[in-house]
């Protein structure tokens, strides 16, 4: 990843705030367009994604999300052999357009 003058590099776009066998809560913040693509797609490869069959999608404190982006998250969920349950919490309504133009809430349940 390269560093971004704009975007503090202490402090990723999204990060996995807490993952056990059954749950697992990815927490958003800030911007999550074409830069941060790249950081999206590694941490949803991350094996402590794979075993819960619950997401919680926290993205209260997320601004912005592009197409590119929210199709990533897409793709993570149905393309696992038994997809988890997706909850997405606190999304702003520009965010929440975005993820519904991707097709998300075809697989997600959104909650404020």
């Amino acid at each position: 990843m390269t560093a971004d003058p704009h975007r503090p590099s202490h402090s990723p776009p999204v990060r996995i705030a807490e993952a056990d066998g059954q749950h697992a809560v990815l927490a958003f913040s800030g911007d999550l367009d074409a830069p941060a693509l790249r950081v999206l797609e590694e941490l949803l490869l991350d094996e402590r994604l794979r075993q819960p069959g619950a997401w919680t999608l926290e993205m209260s404190d997320l601004h912005h999300i592009d197409l590119a982006c929210a199709y990533a998250l897409l793709r993570a969920v149905t393309r696992a052999p038994d997809p988890a349950a997706i909850t997405v919490r606190g999304a702003h309504p520009a965010v929440h357009r975005t993820l519904r133009h991707a097709g998300l809430e075809t697989v997600a349940t959104f909650a404020d």
